[in-house]
């Protein structure tokens, strides 16, 4: 939902930027879906011309601040019908004047290019049935480079509503770099696919030390309830006498190396536990991805 919001917030800013032109295209957008909600006669005259036309037999859609991407539906379904908008109201000079003009549609064609691509994209960040949150950083490099990029054949109106929306974008997400960084590197379809050498250095080194940290809470939790337990035993039954083995024999040797002398100068437990954190890390980021559309958490 959180998602959803940014989406629309993104697209009435860079809409608002172009005020002048889209406000009227869009207004007049409105006063004719208004015009069809209002009368069952032209909605009846509209399916009717829908038929004649071959034209899908689809109702007009009313857009509203609290519908997500309802603004870009309506403009979509008034440019798909709008053979069959004309063929009903220009048969009546009192009706003719709601149609939009030719500079209209231009205006709402461009409108309609820029919005479109990001509606699906909003609709598949917002799905609550899987990960999404590892899709940001890639969508964010989709987007830029190719769905929102500025083509040769974009109106002037397209590129600048393009524009603002990346911009918008681009510095909305950017205090979140870090976070965009980590859940993609971890995500087994992407890992390091969209991250640089140096976006990789930090995002692993605070992945080992997120992990050391993790490895040595339980063991922590596992001396305390052992402790715990102790408390709860009041008479302990005695031990049985047990026949010695060959390792203690070399507990009270004075030529055994002590643990303590073994671990100063030859074994670092941490040290080890960082290198084969980061070996794993290593390992993981050299596997091949998997596909798309498996679930990262399986």
């Amino acid at each position: 939902m959180l998602q959803q919001h940014k989406e629309q917030r993104k697209t009435e800013n860079a809409v608002k930027g172009e005020a002048d032109c889209t406000n009227r295209a869009i207004g007049i957008c409105r006063k004719l879906v208004g015009h069809f909600s209002h009368s069952w006669r032209k909605r009846e005259a509209l399916r009717e011309a829908q038929r004649e036309l071959n034209l899908p037999q689809h109702a007009m859609v009313t857009d509203c601040q609290t519908r997500w991407g309802s603004t870009q539906k309506m403009i979509a379904r008034v440019l798909e019908q709008q053979h069959a908008l004309t063929k009903v109201l220009s048969t009546d000079r009192k009706t003719r004047q709601r149609l939009p003009s030719l500079q209209d549609l231009d205006v709402l064609e461009s409108l309609n290019k820029a919005l479109s691509p990001l509606q699906d994209f909003t609709d598949a960040l917002s799905a609550e049935q899987y990960v999404s949150i590892s899709y940001l950083k890639p969508v964010l490099h989709l987007l830029n480079t190719s769905v929102l990029a500025e083509e040769a054949e974009n109106s002037d109106l397209t590129k600048s509503l393009k524009a603002k929306i990346l911009s918008y974008l681009n510095e909305k997400y950017q205090a979140t770099q870090d976070l965009l960084n980590i859940t993609t590197f971890l995500d087994p379809r992407f890992r390091t696919k969209y991250a640089s050498t140096e976006e990789t250095k930090t995002t692993k080194e605070r992945v080992i030390s997120e992990v050391m940290a993790i490895q040595h809470q339980p063991e922590a939790q596992r001396t305390i309830a052992m402790e715990e337990d102790s408390l709860d035993v009041d008479n302990p039954p005695a031990a049985k006498a047990k026949k010695k083995t060959l390792a203690s024999f070399f507990q009270n040797s004075p030529h055994t190396p002590t643990t303590a002398s073994v671990s100063s100068t030859t074994f670092d437990p941490m040290a080890q536990c960082s290198e084969a954190v980061a070996s794993e890390l290593t390992t993981y980021t050299y596997m091949l991805c998997v596909g798309h559309e498996e679930d990262p958490l399986k």
